[in-house]
């Protein structure tokens, strides 16, 4: 589920456009607010970035904004990382609509959370794609628990290694909204009741069927799948190389080398 076998960043944005235009996102807000620190960069900080005080003061569209708003390059490749490595599968599954409401209800749970149960922190500013990707979990978790025929065991171990190697990170990092990851994953684990209703297995298969019937010079081969299948140690070897650039982020961010 987790292996990309996209061959270029245009498949990839064809099969997955949601994940695509979210990383999007991130990614162009952070060019404009602190990279290129333009102008309306620091008016779209000021105006959408988590606040408690604003949020109680009745400006409630700061639940929301801060899923899209980041601070730093390496907090933002992080999010855009991990919701590239998770979030294409849930899109296949849940579909367009389902998928980007359960990202964006997950992440808002996070903030409803960090609003709820941070109320002494009110001056603190908060902000991040996290919520929403630890809703991603959630939906994974709710998999394995309750729609174990959705997820292959392969796929269940990865989930729940790098799971609790990201909640072990959650309590030891500084800087950390615990509330907007552990209420997003809340949210992501009830959320995944309703959305995964109908859901189908993911399948690399229906890509490979869009691929091969938008290119008519490609001839049927019986043995194409075959060719490209990747082996199974090398699959296990990317996932470790995954989870040790993970931690490592996580410790070098411990130590302030970011």
């Amino acid at each position: 589920m987790f292996i990309r076998t996209e061959r270029s960043v245009k498949e990839f944005i064809q099969f997955y456009p949601i994940v695509a235009g979210l990383v999007i996102i991130n990614l162009v807000l952070w060019l404009i607010i602190d990279f290129l620190q333009l102008p309306i960069g620091s008016w779209i900080y000021q105006l959408g970035v988590g606040s408690n005080y604003y949020i109680e003061d009745g400006q409630y569209w700061r639940l929301f904004t801060p899923i899209f708003l980041h601070a730093g390059l390496m907090h933002v490749l992080f999010n855009s990382f991990a919701l590239v490595l998770f979030g294409p599968a849930l899109e296949q599954m849940l579909g367009k609509f389902k998928f980007i409401v359960a990202y964006i209800g997950a992440g808002v749970a996070g903030n409803l959370g960090t609003y709820i149960l941070g109320a002494s922190e009110i001056w603190n500013l908060h902000l991040g794609a996290s919520g929403a990707v630890y809703g991603l979990f959630g939906m994974y978790v709710f998999m394995i628990a309750f729609r174990q025929h959705l997820i292959d065991p392969g796929s269940r171990q990865i989930v729940m290694v790098i799971f609790i190697v990201g909640l072990i990170m959650t309590f030891v990092r500084p800087n950390i909204n615990i509330y907007a990851h552990i209420f997003g994953f809340i949210g992501g684990f009830a959320i995944a009741q309703l959305v995964l209703t109908n859901a189908q297995p993911f399948s690399p298969w229906r890509n490979q069927k869009r691929r091969y019937k938008d290119d008519d010079a490609v001839q049927f081969d019986p043995q194409r799948w075959k060719k490209k299948r990747i082996p199974q140690k090398m699959k296990k070897n990317i996932v470790w190389i995954v989870i040790g650039g993970l931690v490592l982020i996580g410790v070098l961010s411990r130590l302030n080398l970011f």
